[in-house]
């Protein structure tokens, strides 16, 4: 499969493209930052998202991983028109076989930043509209909305154990998501999943269901 990666020099979307290459798929990636994969089936581009102008011709794409995002940084931009962007660029074509978007417990509980919950919950919304475009193609669109994950973006609560353990009492599965899990889960609804589509998965260890709450040092 040729697999597009937004977002993918660190965290979620390095572990994704390090994936998708382990199980011998090409990934092209699209990231702010330089290339931090050295692979032969990796092609890394250096650009914004946000601006259309920036997106390179690509042919033949399959899947679309839209990942990149940002939290306080013009997030409706950056997190939502973004991936809109890409989506619209690539998607539309008789090669796609899947395109999933990262969203956020955030988007179903509104506890989190205001700009951050709305680009979220607009993923949400745009992928359910791509999802009933793709059909004709006999592709699929989904989302995963991601609880907490054990990443370097999420140090101030990891390191935090004040934090950490208020967010414990409020998770009920008492553990949060590894790379490696949030991985498999993309893996399996763009690569094994033919027939979901238009779903978003909810994926925090039972917080917003059964216990919602959003923990964050004070500044």
């Amino acid at each position: 499969m040729r697999v597009l990666v937004t977002g993918s020099s660190k965290g979620i979307g390095k572990a994704i493209s390090e994936r998708f290459l382990k199980e011998g798929h090409e990934v092209i990636g699209f990231d702010l930052l330089p290339a931090s994969i050295n692979h032969p089936l990796y092609k890394h581009y250096v650009l914004d998202i946000s601006k259309k102008k920036n997106l390179p011709s690509l042919e033949g794409i399959e899947i679309i991983i839209n990942n990149a995002g940002k939290q306080n940084d013009n997030d409706i931009t950056n997190n939502l028109v973004g991936s809109m962007n890409v989506t619209e660029k690539y998607a539309f074509q008789p090669s796609i076989k899947a395109v999933l978007f990262n969203a956020s417990a955030s988007a179903h509980s509104g506890f989190e930043f205001p700009e951050y919950v709305a680009s979220k919950a607009g993923l949400i919304g745009y992928m359910k509209n791509v999802a009933v475009r793709l059909a004709e193609y006999g592709a699929t669109a989904n989302s995963i909305s991601l609880g907490g994950v054990l990443t370097d973006s999420n140090a101030p609560v990891l390191e935090n154990e004040e934090c950490w353990n208020e967010i414990m009492d409020a998770t009920p599965l008492k553990k949060w998501a590894t790379l490696e899990e949030v991985c498999d889960w993309i893996y399996f609804l763009t690569i094994v999943n033919k027939s979901a589509s238009g779903q978003d998965v909810l994926i925090d260890n039972g917080e917003y269901n059964l216990n919602s709450t959003f923990v964050w040092p004070k500044r």
